[in-house]
Parts: C-alpha cells; sequence; structure tokens
C-alpha cells in the first residue's frame, strides 16, 4: 500500500532534522540505512490514519530503529569478542583449565565493559568509536565536533582509566585470592 502523502511530506520535511539528531545516536555511517528503514516502515504500515503527529511519529520511529541498531551492534561486539577468545582458547594447550579460563576471560571482558561505562560521556564515545569502530581520528573529531587533539586526549584518557580500573579490579582478585576468599 502507497505511503500516504501527507506522511510522505512530512518524512521529506524532516529528513535532515531525523538524520542530525540519528548522528547523535549511532555512526554516521548508518544514518542513511536508519533513514531508509523508517520510511520502509512507514510504507508497510497498513494504515496511517491514526497518525495525528506525522513529525513526531518519524522521530520516534527513526529513534527505535537507532536503538535497535545500537542493540544489534552491542551484540556483535560481544559475539565477535567471544568468537575471539574462543578461537584463542582452542589454540592454547590442552593442560589447561579450559572452562575456567573460559569464564574468567567473559568475566575480563564484562568488568572491561564496566570501566567503559564509567568513562565520562565525551570520552567514552570518542574511546568507543576509535576502539569498537575503528574509526579515524579525524573521523571522531568531525563526529564530535570536537578537535583532533582532543580526541587523542579522550582516547589517552580512556586508556588510562580502563587500565588503572582492570589492574584495581585485577588487584582485588588477587587479594581475594590469597586470602582464600575472604575479605578483611
Amino acid at each position: 500500500m502507497p505511503v500516504n502523502s501527507t506522511i510522505h511530506d512530512a518524512y521529506m520535511a524532516a529528513r535532515s532534522g531525523m538524520a542530525r539528531m540519528l548522528t547523535r545516536l549511532v555512526p554516521p555511517k548508518e544514518v542513511d540505512d536508519i533513514l531508509q528503514d523508517t520510511y520502509v516502515r512507514l510504507c508497510q504500515a497498513k494504515s496511517t490514519e491514526h497518525i495525528r503527529e506525522p513529525r513526531s511519529f518519524l522521530y520516534r520511529t527513526a529513534r527505535n530503529l537507532a536503538f535497535d541498531h545500537l542493540k544489534r551492534a552491542e551484540v556483535r561486539l560481544v559475539d565477535t569478542e567471544a568468537d575471539a577468545e574462543t578461537g584463542h582458547q582452542h589454540s592454547l594447550a590442552y593442560d589447561h583449565d579450559q572452562p575456567w579460563e573460559q569464564s574468567a576471560t567473559q568475566e575480563e571482558f564484562g568488568h572491561f565493559c564496566d570501566a567503559v561505562k564509567a568513562l565520562p560521556p565525551q570520552c567514552r564515545r570518542a574511546f568507543v568509536l576509535k576502539k569498537v569502530y575503528g574509526y579515524s581520528i579525524k573521523e571522531i573529531a568531525a563526529e564530535l565536533s570536537i578537535s583532533d587533539k582532543t580526541v587523542e586526549k579522550h582516547i589517552a584518557q580512556g586508556i588510562k582509566r580502563c587500565t588503572l580500573y582492570m589492574r584495581n579490579i585485577n588487584a582485588q582478585s588477587d587479594d581475594c585470592t590469597a586470602t582464600g576468599g575472604q575479605h578483611e
């Protein structure tokens, strides 16, 4: 069923605004796909008569699709990390306690995720764009509207804070192991 011309006109009028909103949520490479998915959702709607505020409806649909994309990306990141660790585990000699090592690796990855979540928002965004999505310094600077130097500082700060966080976690687990699992 063709999309209602009022909704289509609203989409065309709101497209650039939705794109700006989406760039704050997802990597720039994904914005056009999400905008297209938003329009496809409109075209697939059986009826658009219930939509009283087309602009709000469009923004909400685009935002929800962006959040869905982020969830899928997060799952892919965890799956990729798990696959890499699984491959690493298989390359080790079998005299190791593989189930323990695998659970320890998953636990470490969870701690690393906690470390990233603890970063200040701007620092976290720059760090994730660099380390997860592989953006260049210039791409990150353009995405966040900050200088290349500031991006470099955020990434360095992210690495430093995550490293310290992981060292503290390891020190705590070493203390716990040394005391037989008992805290004083």
